[in-house]
């Protein structure tokens, strides 16, 4: 490696001190179990809960957007090149 090797810096990571996944999870558990049995009236239907289901289920989807965006190489060499023709046009007055 070498005598200057920096690694890569650790991940922050939150954990909720009030906040049992457990717990939430056993709860809807029970409301959906009580819903078909008929002692609860069905759940009203809300947007936030189908939100982001279909991206979830697919994997390729779900990699596209945890990968975030990337710069191609043909965009990174026209960015390049316009930089370069931006610094002769400052630089003498003229573009070719």
């Amino acid at each position: 490696m070498g005598m200057f090797s920096v690694g890569k810096p650790r991940g922050f990571q939150h954990n909720y001190i009030y906040y049992n996944p457990r717990k939430e999870k056993l709860k809807e558990i029970e409301e959906n179990a009580k819903r078909e049995l008929g002692i609860l009236p069905p759940k009203e239907f809300k947007p936030e809960d189908i939100r982001g289901k279909f991206v979830n289920a697919t994997t390729h989807l779900k990699r596209r957007k945890e990968g975030g965006k990337h710069l191609s190489s043909g965009m990174l060499i026209l960015i390049i090149v316009g930089l370069f023709l931006l610094m002769r046009y400052l630089y003498s007055g003229y573009l070719f």
